[in-house]
């Protein structure tokens, strides 16, 4: 009897043998999804391998209890993209496998798609030339449908059911078999008016050079970053490049790092492609939405699919093309369980199908940079702003040691905003802290309200009358008096979205002020209506957080100023200045982005600092010298590879414990750098105290060899209450 090995979403890194059902095992069976017992559960997993031995006696073996058939099993592609992500970032197969799969595909009932009533179906080439006497005569309804499709093409949902109410199930199994595919209704051809074709605009030199250099290659593999200005016309380069692959009949993977940025670019996706099917795979979208989605994309009738990180393992029989779009983007690393990368699984898997891979940015990781400069990607140009008489932003730095604030806002910067509202233009006050302000202090005693589960202050949230962590979510209610020394003198330190938007409200009384952060922004399609309400006009000022940072176009907007980014100079993060950096330049490319000029006011103690005068300077290449220079003589990456073996428990002496036993294994393995462990920077989240240490090498090859043979030491150590992962190639530290 056949064998299935079988992919489980539980933390040892090894298949599970299980004996096939009764039914007919192929090797086509391999990616599909299957459901066995395990333990006293029963859980679905996805079958990777059918083999005919297993290292597991007979007698122990249990049967699987039965394979998953409503939707086509995973692609050889995906599954080698899993193993190539397990091996890679050393985490078990079984959860990367899971991992990659919408949510109800992973339960353990079978898969029913709600049929939409706005679609067509016709026969596939497989259902044309397939033979029908396979299908048992007492399926009356899908030789029904067969037939009806041979004489009409099409048909609609609503034709199927007149023939029977069980036909949207068959048509399922139908699809399933690749016997029928949903096509998008047939729109009937309008004559464009000439003002309306002049919406496609003419490249810019850059635009064209871009285009024409990509356009010979795009049937191979390459590496391209697009390094552009804010406001270049990167997007414009991405469409004319969509568009070459999808008169080849072939598919497009857009990466994009937050849900906030897909609502604008599907926008302007539908615009351009109105007929073609596009869909958006993000967190904000339902289970069953996105599963249809993903499945969609599967079928090859997706020709575009919009997504964050997860969309990186969608399958995608047709794929031509992987964007990435702000590719330096901290968001594009997942910060728990597989701690993956998505800007560089893309890189992996464009090379895997011999598409080629667009890493588009204003602020290109060091990473990136450095590999351009090396010649490993091939970089392309957009030095100027796409929109005719659109210069870049004047950045001006206002000295607050002469010029003092009041409730966050310097004279100057009360005069620009004033300025804006008379020629009524839009500004933009940027504070990347949500809240009204992150500390509540007593002035008697100095206590501050902390969080009881991490290491972190409460953020006072006025309007709710609550302190919040923003890391665990716990609340507490605004206390009346010191709960130290019982004076009533407590009060907020410091500045937010909200204080500064009630400042606001104090300065411009008549101002239309809308603040966007991810408290306003909750709700579901809260973020489209804001968007329509700024484009429409209908907001004087907008106060945001980093949410606001990249790629929006404002038309009307002229003028942003940006408040408290001092912290980060002097951050322990070697990470910091160049996530600074590239915050404050796609912030301020946000301004003079239509014609009208654009002016950055930036309130800082620091005026001279180097990433100022980088900043004033527009000039990229400048800092990313300097800070490459820094990173190559203290040893840090590019210029190393790193990995990070965190541990959590309930206890820091428990925690450090375990590392201490890791760095003893670490060094009998030799030929790598191995640091000593120490606490996290926030060394308490959610209860549980962590620690973390870092080992590197100068050999990207050395440090994963050594890391396959560091895992399996780890694993047979003793970790009783401590919970540990290994973060190649960390973000975060």
């Amino acid at each position: 009897m056949a064998i299935l090995r079988v992919a489980l979403d539980v933390p040892l890194n090894t298949l599970f043998d299980y004996l096939a059902p009764d039914t007919e095992i192929t090797a086509q069976d391999v990616g599909a999804r299957v459901l066995v017992p395990f333990g006293r559960n029963m859980m679905t997993g996805v079958i990777m391998e059918v083999t005919a031995y297993s290292s597991v006696p007979s007698p122990k073996l249990k049967h699987a209890a039965h394979i998953f058939r409503d939707v086509p099993p995973l692609p050889e592609g995906l599954i080698a993209l899993f193993r190539f992500c397990s091996e890679y970032y050393h985490h078990p197969l079984g959860e990367v496998v899971m991992n990659g799969l919408p949510n109800r595909l992973r339960s353990n009932k079978p898969f029913t798609r709600k049929v939409p009533s706005a679609c067509q179906y016709g026969l596939t080439l497989t259902g044309r030339k397939a033979d029908t006497s396979i299908i048992p005569a007492r399926h009356i309804v899908k030789h029904r449908l067969l037939a009806r499709l041979r004489e009409s093409r099409v048909m609609s949902i609503s034709d199927a059911k007149q023939l029977s109410p069980r036909a949207p199930k068959a048509l399922n199994e139908l699809i399933t078999l690749g016997w029928i595919e949903e096509i998008p209704f047939a729109h009937p051809a309008t004559p464009v008016p000439a003002a309306q074709a002049l919406q496609i605009p003419v490249l810019t030199t850059d635009q064209r050079n871009a285009v024409d250099v990509i356009a010979p290659e795009i049937g191979e593999f390459n590496t391209w970053l697009l390094h552009g200005v804010t406001g270049s016309g990167k997007t414009e380069v991405y469409l004319r490049l969509i568009s070459l692959v999808l008169r080849q009949a072939r598919q497009t993977l857009v990466l994009v790092p937050e849900i906030n940025l897909t609502p604008q670019l599907e926008a302007v996706f539908r615009a351009r492609f109105p007929t073609l099917r596009l869909v958006s795979l993000h967190s904000g979208l339902s289970p069953s939405e996105r599963a249809a989605g993903w499945l969609q994309a599967q079928e090859g009738a997706a020709e575009i699919v919009l997504g964050t990180r997860l969309a990186v393992f969608t399958p995608l029989p047709k794929l031509g093309l992987i964007i990435v779009d702000e590719e330096q983007d901290a968001s594009f690393k997942q910060q728990d369980g597989l701690r993956y990368s998505a800007r560089d699984v893309a890189i992996f898997r464009a090379k895997q199908a011999g598409v080629p891979v667009i890493l588009g940015s204003a602020t290109p990781s060091l990473e990136s940079h450095y590999n351009a400069v090396t010649g490993r990607y091939l970089r392309l140009r957009l030095s100027s702003r796409a929109v005719k008489n659109a210069a870049l932003p004047v950045v001006r730095c206002i000295d607050t040691r002469a010029a003092k604030t009041k409730e966050s806002f310097s004279p100057p910067v009360i005069s620009a905003l004033e300025r804006c509202l008379a020629l009524n233009q839009q500004s933009l006050v940027f504070i990347n802290r949500r809240g009204y302000a992150p500390v509540l202090l007593c002035k008697s005693c100095g206590w501050a309200a902390t969080c009881e589960r991490c290491a972190s202050r409460l953020v006072v949230h006025l309007r709710d009358k609550r302190l919040r962590c923003h890391h665990c979510g716990h609340q507490e209610r605004f206390p009346n008096v010191c709960p130290e020394c019982g004076d009533q003198d407590v009060v907020p330190f410091g500045h937010g979205t909200q204080r500064v938007e009630a400042a606001l409200a104090e300065y411009f009384p008549g101002a239309r002020i809308m603040r966007i952060d991810r408290d306003s922004t909750s709700r579901k399609d809260a973020w489209q209506h804001m968007l329509r309400d700024i484009h429409e006009q209908r907001v004087d000022i907008l106060v945001g957080t980093q949410i606001l940072a990249k790629g929006h176009d404002f038309p009307k907007l002229s003028l942003v100023s940006i408040l408290n980014s001092d912290a980060s100079l002097f951050s322990t993060d070697f990470r910091a200045s160049e996530r600074l950096f590239a915050q404050l330049m796609q912030v301020a490319g946000r301004a003079g982005r239509a014609g009208i000029p654009g002016e950055v006011l930036i309130q800082t103690e620091f005026p001279d600092h180097p990433l100022y005068h980088a900043l004033r300077q527009h000039d990229y290449d400048l800092l990313a010298q300097t800070l490459l220079e820094e990173r190559k003589t203290a040893g840090f990456p590019p210029f190393v590879y790193q990995a990070l073996l965190r541990a959590e428990a309930p206890k820091i002496d428990t925690a450090l414990g375990f590392l201490t036993s890791a760095v003893a294994v670490a060094k009998a393995l030799g030929e790598i750098e191995v640091f000593d462990p120490v606490p996290a920077q926030m060394a308490r989240l959610k209860g549980m105290e962590r620690a973390y240490l870092l080992v590197q090498s100068g050999s990207r090859k050395k440090l994963q060899a050594f890391l396959g043979a560091w895992r399996t030491k780890l694993d047979a150590l003793p970790s009783r209450k401590v919970r540990w992962t290994v973060d190649v190639d960390p973000m975060d530290f």
